[in-house]
């Protein structure tokens, strides 16, 4: 994984999440002894448990962002999951386990692409050479010379000297080169070739609770046994590049390699970010619905402690995976989660709720902030819109307004806002052509007021 400080995490946080600063540093102290246990030695390294993280906070305040950008920032596997699909077995759901077969499928993703980086080169050689074999087959007799020629490569065998090249041999490396000097400026990209794939029927299968690994196992016995459907079909050389290098790739990527290695990497670094997992809480009375929530937290509750789950890639230890959990906690509380739950999330965050300066940072800050992004969209309409500075504090005002009349949605609200601020503008853009607009204070309450008085603001609830 990437070797980041916690610093240097918070920095790159803080160029797109406002605010929750105790959840950043939670976040990247966590993350940074992923990386520090990799480096202690082998007797300490099993003893040291990755301390998971509850975030509890309202919606709308950055906690599955941070979980977003987090997953961007760093190479390890990173999956986003949330509570209320999974289920106890024999209720409609999916099983708990399958969260950590997800978080390999994750990985196998990460290492192949690490391990297409170092046969790049060698696929691209071997890419072009079937490319001007497609563009320039070989007369026979030149075909056949070389097969004799490929046969008399092992050192081991002595053989006489090679015969000298015929003409038509050397006429026909010439062209060859010419060929590939053509491919190489993107001369021939637009020429056509035929190629072969090669696909396997599928046969569809039908999803039951807690049967995703016999799903796996029942594909994987498929894929043997139905026959390769073979696809002839003409493309340009540009398009027929593409598929020849996935072909290439393929054959070159050591996939037991892969697998092997991708496990290793999910059990020590990987991250699973559960959301919503307030909403497993049960109340007092235990039936319907509230015994499967609470059949939710038991089957948790191994998976987060440490146990072993089996995949399609061999079985797997959850024992250093680090669990990120999340929620709003509205109608409940951490406590509400059974103890041994809890136990399992010893470093607690509260996010806190957005005040009308955090909108205002929220409007202007972020490299790609709401305000930034809606001037983007409207240049590619040859339309300038620029906010002023009173512009931006009214827009906060009336997300803060609106939160605190109606439900609080957080940063969401100015989505919405946003949305019908500039509704009439991103209609008419393509007739404007080239004009300027500049939306400030006045621009605002015009667009907001017409559509919602100041006393209702219940139509700016999602």
């Amino acid at each position: 994984m990437q070797e980041l400080t916690p610093r240097e995490i918070v920095v790159e946080l803080d160029k797109h999440i406002v605010g929750q600063d105790a959840a950043k540093r939670s976040v990247a102290v966590a993350v940074r002894n992923r990386w520090r246990r990799q480096r202690v030695d082998d007797t300490m390294k099993k003893e040291i448990a990755p301390k998971n993280i509850m975030m509890v906070g309202p919606t709308g305040v950055g906690k599955t962002e941070i979980a977003r950008r987090l997953a961007a920032l760093t190479n390890a596997p990173f999956i986003k999951v949330e509570a209320t699909k999974y289920t106890e077995v024999g209720y409609y759901g999916r099983d708990v386990e399958s969260m950590v077969r997800e978080l390999v499928e994750n990985s196998i993703g990460l290492v192949r692409d690490q391990e297409r980086e170092k046969i790049q080169e060698e696929a691209k050689k071997r890419v072009e050479e079937r490319l001007i074999d497609l563009l320039l087959p070989p007369p026979p007799m030149v075909a056949s010379a070389t097969t004799a020629d490929d046969s008399d490569d092992d050192p081991d065998i002595l053989s006489p000297e090679k015969p000298p090249e015929s003409p038509q041999q050397i006429r026909y490396q010439r062209n060859r080169e010419k060929i590939r000097a053509m491919l190489q400026s993107g001369e021939m990209d637009e020429r056509m070739v035929s190629i072969t794939s090669e696909t396997r029927v599928t046969p569809i299968m039908m999803g039951m609770p807690g049967m995703d690994m016999m799903d796996l196992n029942l594909d994987e016995m498929f894929s043997k046994i139905l026959p390769k459907s073979r696809t002839k079909r003409e493309l340009s050389v540009k398009d027929a590049r593409a598929i020849l290098m996935e072909q290439e790739c393929d054959s070159l990527i050591n996939r037991d390699k892969v697998q092997s290695d991708a496990v290793e990497l999910a059990e020590n670094v990987g991250i699973i970010f559960i959301d919503e997992i307030d909403k497993i809480v049960a109340s007092e009375k235990q039936h319907g619905a509230d015994v499967s929530r609470q059949g939710v937290q038991r089957d948790l509750l191994p998976i987060i402690e440490g146990t072993t789950v089996q995949t399609k890639y061999g079985f797997v230890k959850t024992d250093h995976i680090l669990f990120i959990a999340a929620g709003a906690f509205h109608r409940s509380k951490p406590s509400d989660l059974m103890p041994e739950l809890q136990g399992r999330f010893p470093v607690v965050v509260e996010l806190s709720d957005l005040t009308k300066e955090d909108f205002i940072r929220i409007l202007t800050e972020p490299s790609g902030s709401l305000t930034k992004q809606y001037k983007a969209l409207m240049d590619t309409e040859k339309v300038n819109i620029t906010f002023k500075k009173d512009a931006i504090h009214t827009l906060a005002d009336f997300a803060f307004e609106a939160n605190q009349r109606t439900q609080n949605i957080g940063a969401r609200r100015l989505y919405t806002i946003m949305e019908r601020l500039l509704e009439e503008l991103s209609f008419d853009a393509p007739d404007m052509g080239g004009k300027n607009v500049t939306i400030d204070a006045a621009y605002v309450k015009k667009q907001l007021q017409k559509i919602t008085p100041e006393e209702d603001l219940k139509k700016f609830i999602l």
